[in-house]
């Protein structure tokens, strides 16, 4: 083989493996409905062992900060995510006017992000307003997109 060729294969090879999404901050990520099979699954949380390092300081310095200004009771705000995620699927599962829908959430910094598809544009309002009451959630970020053809406007998953 040439030997040109074999430095190419393996500059691809480190590329690839240093590209790998992992999810080094625990980020709580759940499927909570599912009643839509066709919609687009999201991308579960993933960082590039370059963007862990750009994020590592912007996380601990957003983490305390909630903390320092009194707007958190625990050290770091990023502390809150593995307690709320779940108790958010909870709150839109008992809910009773999401079961038709499929629903992520992903939990960061008491900010939860909603993603997939749902039935109609007042819907995705609707539970975007429902997570708002969570206990400890901040704000909602919403992905939500009508029906299962629209373009999504996550990252997909692989």
């Amino acid at each position: 083989m040439n030997r040109a060729v074999l430095f190419l294969m393996l500059g691809l090879a480190c590329s690839a493996a240093a590209q790998e999404r992992r999810n080094v901050f625990g980020d709580p990520f759940v499927q909570v409905t599912s009643a839509l099979p066709a919609c687009p699954v999201p991308a579960p949380p993933g960082y590039t062992e370059e963007e862990v390092r750009n994020e590592a300081h912007v996380r601990a310095q957003h983490g305390v900060s909630c903390h320092r200004s009194g707007r958190c009771r625990l050290s770091n705000s990023y502390l809150y995510d593995k307690e709320i995620i779940p108790r958010v699927a909870q709150f839109i599962r008992l809910d009773g006017r999401f079961g038709d829908t499929s629903i992520w959430a992903k939990g960061e910094r008491r900010i939860v992000t909603l993603m997939g598809c749902v039935k109609t544009r007042e819907q995705a309002a609707e539970v975007e307003r429902a997570v708002l009451l969570v206990d400890d959630v901040s704000g909602v970020i919403n992905y939500l997109v009508v029906g299962t053809k629209e373009p999504p406007k996550y990252r997909l998953a692989r």
